[in-house]
C-alpha cells in the first residue's frame, strides 16, 4: 500500500472535493482519497493506491475534474 499527499488549489466547495475525490477514484489501482478542503486556499488531497501514482496522471485527473491544479512545491 502506498500512500501519497498532495497539495492542491482551486477547490472552494464540498462539490470541488467531490469531484476530485471521484476523479482520482478512477485512477488505476487507487483505493482511497481523502480531501482536506481549504475553501479557496491549498487544500490537502490524499490517495492510497496499490502503486505510487505518477504526478502528471493525477494532474490530468484534477483538470478533468475542473479547474484544479498542483500546488507549486
Amino acid at each position: 500500500m502506498n500512500t501519497q499527499t498532495f497539495a492542491v488549489t482551486g477547490m472552494t466547495c464540498g462539490h470541488c472535493a467531490s469531484a476530485v475525490t471521484s476523479e482520482l477514484q478512477g485512477l488505476p489501482g487507487v483505493t482511497d482519497v481523502t480531501v482536506d478542503l481549504v475553501a479557496g486556499g491549498t487544500s490537502t488531497v490524499t490517495v492510497a493506491s496499490d502503486a505510487p501514482l505518477a504526478e502528471s496522471d493525477v494532474a490530468a485527473a484534477l483538470d478533468e475534474a475542473g479547474d484544479y491544479q498542483l500546488a507549486s512545491s
